[in-house]
Parts: structure tokens; C-alpha cells; sequence
């Protein structure tokens, strides 16, 4: 993880780690890649990481959000202009594309750019060529191309709200990245890069997260993603006065969007329902690489100790015994079958203790 870390990306959970796979599979290919997440899932280091993987590393790495430029100039941040091409150009401005030549131009937010531009997009991606607005003398670049979205494009696709051939031009190899709800175990090594890094910059010293803080942090949704998350502590590094962090977690509710009409769910109703998404998830196994403790994140114990808490049994969700000796026949054959065993006990002791 250290050289990932330097890169900014910090994870070790399954998911991140596929999307990590991916980004080493398809770095030192020249091929479009598209990167589909939720706002602050952490698209642009994941671009970044795709070209300092690939033989264009020491080529320029060129950024550009297309949400960000009005449409009426995003042609011109593309492709530049020539002067007296439009009211107002004064001098002859160069593009993001050829200021990319021989590197990698990561276009963010592609899902919003304007249609009228888009056959614009698709020729230099097919020809590898255009033109400067107010200018007829064609431009040749050697550019790749990695590309990002939080929004359906095969939804908009069919909804005629963008076109299938840039669409396919685009998605060569897409690469989705998990909210990090479904990373929770990644969570408070998150927290601890970012409590080092803030505190540094502020010149303090801050070397204790509390335990309690740790859990309520690791259940939160997070609907901001890791961009959230990053806020958050450093909000809480700048209100910490000793070596101990201090964080204000009555924000955290406050700052999460209603999804529905109903009462608001307690921290305890939320780690109730992260325990049993997790071990619906897993076939109520508890340990292991694949078990549901290493998906939260948590020691073995731990868990079990939280399952009779909160009153969480297989006979509480109508698993069965059998259930469990199939499960525990399936794993026999990866010599996994005692631990299973003993994760079924476990969820039986809870439900009597419950």
C-alpha cells in the first residue's frame, strides 16, 4: 500500500484493490479509459495513476472538468483558438488537447459535455487531428485520453442525451470506483493518512485517534465519499488543541442528505444494519479473508461481541442450520470448514445471548 499511499490512493479493501488491479492492467495499454464513480470517490488519482503507470509518464499529465467551463468556451479550452475568432480573442490561445501531446488528458465530468461538442470530441479521438477555432490549418496530436463520470452514459445513451459512438470511443475499458460505503474496512486507514497529513500542515502533533471515534467514523454513509471524509478531519484537526483528536460528530448527521420521509436512524440502528448487510453478504461467515469481519473491518471477536449487542442471530433472519453445513461443505474444499463451523456457532451463541 506505501506506494499507492504516495499517490494519495489509501486502501486495502477488495474493491479498491480490483479497481487498483484494473489501473495496472490497463496503464501500459494506449487505449481510452473511462472512470465511472460517485462524487469524491477519488477519480482524478486514479487517472493520475493510469498515466504514471504507462509509457507516457514523463509526458505532460493535462486536467480538464468540462462541468467547470461554460459551454460557449469549452470548445476553445479543447482545442484553442486563433486570434479574432471570437470577440474578445485578442491572442492566439493554445488547447488542452495539444497542450497533452505525448501525454494524458483527463477530462472530467464528460457526462456533461454539451452534444454539439461531441462529434467534435469523437473526430480527434478516431483522426487524431483538429482544428483551432478561427483557423483551417489541421493539428496532428498524440494523446491519450482517460475520461470520468459520475453519471450513467448508457442511460443517457439511450435517452438520447448523448452519443452511442463517443460513448463506445470512451468506455474502451471502464473502471468502476466503489463508494466508500462499500469500503469501510478502508475507512480508518483513511483517517490516520489524513489526521498525519493535516496535522503536519498545521504544525501540530496529533498522534491518538480515539477508539470510539474510530467506530463511529467507520459507520458513517459518508454520501461525499472520501472527499467528505477528508473535510471532516480536517475540520477536527484544526479544533484539536492536544495530541488527543477531537472531532464534533453531531455535524455528521446534520450534514447527511434525507434520502426518505422516515425518522432518522440512531448510530446504533446504523451499525446494526452495516453488521447484517455484511453478513447477508458473506452467507452469515464471520471470519476469514471473505468473512464479514474482514469486510467491516473489525476483529473476529469484536463482531461477535457487537452481534450480541445487538441481538443479531441467524434465527433472528430465518437462516437455518443447514444453511450453515451446506456453506461449511462448500468451504471444505478451500480448508476453510472448521472456521466456518465456528462462525455458525458463534451466530447461534449470539442469538441465545440475545
Amino acid at each position: 500500500m506505501t506506494r499507492m499511499a504516495e499517490r494519495g490512493l489509501i486502501g486495502e479493501s477488495p474493491r479498491f484493490m480490483a479497481a487498483l488491479g484494473q489501473v495496472s492492467v490497463v496503464a501500459p495499454a494506449d487505449c481510452a479509459v473511462l472512470l465511472q464513480g460517485e462524487t469524491g470517490t477519488g477519480k482524478e488519482l486514479f487517472a493520475r495513476a493510469v498515466h504514471e503507470q504507462s509509457p507516457r509518464r514523463d509526458g505532460p499529465f493535462v486536467k480538464l472538468n468540462c462541468a467547470a467551463i461554460p459551454a460557449g468556451l469549452l470548445e476553445s479550452e479543447l482545442f484553442g483558438h486563433d486570434r479574432g475568432a471570437f470577440t474578445g480573442a485578442l491572442t492566439q490561445t493554445i488547447g488542452r488537447f495539444q497542450l497533452a501531446h505525448r501525454g494524458t488528458l483527463f477530462l472530467d465530468e464528460i457526462g456533461d459535455l454539451p452534444l454539439e461538442l461531441q462529434p467534435k470530441l469523437l473526430r480527434v479521438l478516431q483522426e487524431r487531428e483538429f482544428e483551432r477555432l478561427g483557423s483551417a490549418q489541421t493539428i496532428r496530436v498524440d494523446v491519450r485520453v482517460v475520461a470520468a463520470t459520475n453519471q450513467d452514459l448508457g442511460q443517457m445513451v439511450s435517452e438520447r442525451r448523448y452519443r452511442a459512438d463517443l460513448f463506445y470511443r470512451l468506455n474502451v475499458f471502464p473502471i468502476s470506483l466503489p463508494p466508500l460505503r462499500d469500503r469501510l474496512e478502508d475507512i480508518p486507514h483513511l483517517i490516520r493518512h489524513f489526521v498525519q497529513h493535516f496535522a503536519g500542515r498545521a504544525n501540530k502533533h496529533i498522534d491518538e485517534i480515539p477508539e470510539e471515534l474510530l467506530e463511529i467514523l467507520q459507520f458513517h454513509d459518508w454520501p461525499g465519499n472520501i472527499r467528505e471524509l477528508q473535510n471532516f478531519i480536517e475540520r477536527a484537526v484544526l479544533m484539536t488543541s492536544g495530541r488527543v483528536l477531537h472531532a464534533s460528530v453531531s455535524e455528521l448527521r446534520r450534514l447527511t442528505p434525507e434520502r426518505s420521509p422516515g425518522p432518522a436512524r440512531t448510530l446504533a440502528e446504523l451499525e446494526r444494519a452495516s453488521i447484517t448487510e455484511a453478513l447477508r453478504r458473506t452467507n452469515w461467515v464471520i471470519g476469514g479473508t471473505a468473512g464479514a469481519a474482514a469486510q467491516l473491518g473489525l476483529p473476529r471477536t469484536t463482531l461477535i461481541a457487537r452481534m450480541r449487542k445487538h441481538g443479531i442471530s441467524r434465527s433472528t433472519f430465518g437462516v437455518s442450520a443447514s444453511h450453515g453445513r451446506r456453506f461449511s461443505r462448500r468451504l471444505s474444499q478451500c480448508g476453510m470448514e472448521h472456521r466456518a463451523q465456528g462462525d455458525f456457532a458463534a451466530l447461534s451463541a449470539a442469538g441465545a445471548s440475545a
